[in-house]
């Protein structure tokens, strides 16, 4: 039997599937993260290290599981967080602790690459605005503060191509992750030297850039003996989670979209030229298809609005969890089904971390608002739920604008494991919601490319017929459509209302 192995390097874990040429999931295992640290307001670090230990545990788990050997594995393809900066000395150590995507400290580059640059022309050069989520204002951030650490860097990877390097030995990277990076000439699918030149950022600190599919390195011999793989086995380029989610999604057709739920929030949707928002609130990207591109509005604070909530209020659910061995999330979400859609006029701001579409304000901040004495806990619970899909509506919206079709909507990532959450998707949406029979995302898209790289699949597309099928279809409901319609104008129009307020609360809490 042979088979494609995805690795999946998320913020909370590091995931690995096995998976047929059928899309038939034969063996799956995730290895956890340490918490990322938040030492300051908006700064968010991880130890790639850990992303590294994590990798080797659910690569041998996930063998385990299929009762498959290192040697059935065709090929592997990756898939992770996308914009954290990994910056190695020239030994190949690990400089500092990784500024992951949800770091919010490079404002201050923000504004200077823009008054460098030029908005405009930043829009033409790399297909978006300069945001604190993306790599290069990081980049930025290392050289203004900490520069003896710069001076010493010679090398730059994303989160999933340091666990390239250690499988391999290879520094690379794909188009779709290398588009995170505000390096990237995405129209032409190349590093940008007109970006690199303003900046003042040497070429020479980059990966090469591949195609998803292509075979980017194989597997070493030191690494095969930690891990359990073969020693030769073949590493696809992959691609950043969200276009490796999409593909174990099959958005790989026009019309196709995808609504993802992890720790942050994404709207995905294929195109086949690039599409440019003048404003820049969705992010234009390479597709990890060869030759096509994608946009994406993005959430920060999705997931991590229900974790939070869970971490801060939910002390005797998690109790409870660990005695009886029940999921603490399938508690709250008992909860919130007691409650009518519309939280009884309640609404939730997820703006935890900052916030991109379409806002682009890194001193945005979360709230709830419309808060009386009859509201209860279950309110709370449900408003997060639906606060967050109208955050997402946001991006659908934006779409709309820019006549970008949405004819289905495929849901993926945990938050798609609640029917409530899905219900509550569908209705705010307004349109049908599909789930797949496969769940796993970002690491079943990874390992189909892979399977395109081994040739199993003669192409992405193929890889979507011959391996995804369609479980569930989940229609809007009218009367709540109606309800949700009318509470989106408030919501919509509440940030705005509020931003001056959050930006002088955020200078006094920094």
């Amino acid at each position: 039997m042979s088979c494609v192995m995805g690795i999946d390097v998320g913020t909370t874990g590091t995931r690995a599937v096995i998976v047929r040429a059928d899309g038939h999931v034969v063996g799956a295992a995730t290895g956890d993260h340490q918490p990322m640290r938040m030492s300051k307001p908006g700064w968010a670090e991880q130890d790639p290290a850990d992303w590294w230990e994590a990798t080797v545990h659910a690569v041998r788990a996930a063998l385990g599981a299929a009762g498959v050997a290192g040697s059935e594995i065709a090929a592997i393809g990756l898939s992770g967080q996308m914009h954290g900066v990994v910056l190695l000395d020239k030994t190949h150590a690990v400089l500092r602790p990784s500024l992951i995507w949800c770091d919010q400290r490079s404002q201050a580059q923000c504004d200077w690459i823009a008054d460098k640059v030029g908005s405009d022309r930043l829009i033409r050069l790399v297909s978006n605005p300069a945001l604190t989520g993306f790599s290069a204002p990081k980049i930025l951030w290392v050289r203004d503060n900490e520069p003896e650490i710069f001076e010493r860097a010679a090398q730059f990877l994303l989160p999933k191509d340091f666990v390239r390097f250690r499988l391999t030995g290879e520094f690379a990277t794909d188009v779709s992750d290398a588009s995170g990076t505000l390096l990237l000439d995405v129209t032409n699918r190349r590093w940008s030297a007109e970006m690199l030149g303003a900046l003042e950022i040497d070429a020479k600190i980059l990966p090469r850039v591949y195609e998803s599919p292509e075979i980017t390195g194989r597997i070493t011999r030191e690494t095969a003996i930690v891990t359990g793989l073969k020693a030769g086995t073949p590493v696809v380029g992959g691609g950043g989670d969200q276009a490796s989610s999409a593909v174990g999604n099959g958005i790989v057709l026009p019309g196709l979209t995808s609504a993802t739920l992890g720790t942050s929030g994404v709207i995905f949707t294929y195109t086949d030229a690039p599409k440019l928002d003048p404003q820049g609130r969705i992010h234009t990207f390479c597709h990890a298809v060869p030759g096509k591109w994608h946009v994406m509005g993005v959430t920060q604070g999705a997931g991590l609005s229900l974790r939070w909530f869970r971490e801060q209020f939910g002390h005797s659910e998690a109790w409870y969890a660990r005695e009886t061995g029940v999921d603490s999330y399938d508690l709250f979400m008992k909860e919130a089904e007691r409650i009518p859609p519309g939280s009884a006029g309640l609404l939730w701001l997820p703006y935890l971390m900052g916030e991109r579409t379409p806002h682009l304000d890194a001193r945005a901040r979360g709230m709830w608002f419309g808060l009386t004495a009859g509201h209860t806990r279950g309110h709370l619970i449900r408003s997060i739920l639906e606060g967050v899909a109208f955050s997402l509506r946001d991006s659908l919206e934006i779409f709309k604008e820019l006549d970008i079709p949405v004819e289905q909507i495929r849901a993926s990532g945990g938050g798609s494991r609640s029917f409530l959450w899905r219900q509550i998707q569908a209705d705010i949406y307004g349109k049908e919601l599909v789930t797949l029979r496969t769940s796993e995302g970002s690491a079943f898209g990874a390992a189909l490319l892979a399977g395109v790289g081994a040739g199993i699949y003669s192409s992405v597309e193929e890889s979507a017929r011959e391996a995804i099928q369609i479980r569930e279809c989940l229609a809007p409901l009218a009367a709540n459509v109606q309800l949700y319609d009318r509470q989106y104008e408030v919501y919509r129009h509440l940030y705005p209302a509020v931003r001056d307020l959050a930006h002088q609360l955020a200078a006094l809490g920094e």
